[in-house]
């Protein structure tokens, strides 16, 4: 019997296009103090992906995936009712808001400071990887 607690995947939605303008348009407006993602901030360095990130993501029990604003799929949008950014947990019933805009600009940019947001919001949501 599937576990409904048991998180199937970890989903996060940048507050950025996926186009390549929209990427440029992110890009510029960081730099210019008039834009602001802080997903962005704790994945990404000035041009790429972080390492650490990667490594990160690569130790977890479930898939940690990444959309954008545009991109990210339906249930996502529906779950976090349009806040952006946010990571979302998803069971084989449902899809749960772990981390709003709030929540991930308290991490700093810190891949740690995520991961025991994450860890205290599943323990909260009574959810578990």
């Amino acid at each position: 019997m599937d576990d409904p607690a048991r998180v199937r995947r970890l989903v996060g939605v940048y507050d950025a296009d996926h186009t390549v303008r929209g990427e440029m348009t992110y890009w510029i407006g960081a730099r210019l103090g008039r834009a602001h993602c802080a997903l962005c901030d704790i994945t990404h360095g000035m041009l790429r992906r972080r390492s650490e990130w990667n490594a990160y993501v690569a130790g977890l029990d479930v898939p940690f995936e990444t959309f954008h604003r545009d991109d990210q799929p339906d249930e996502v949008r529906a779950a976090s009712d349009g806040r952006i950014p946010v990571v979302v947990a998803q069971t084989s019933e449902r899809f749960v808001v772990l981390l709003d805009p709030v929540a991930l600009d308290a991490c700093a940019g810190s891949i740690e400071q995520l991961r025991d947001a994450l860890d205290d919001a599943l323990a909260r949501a009574g959810l578990h990887t």
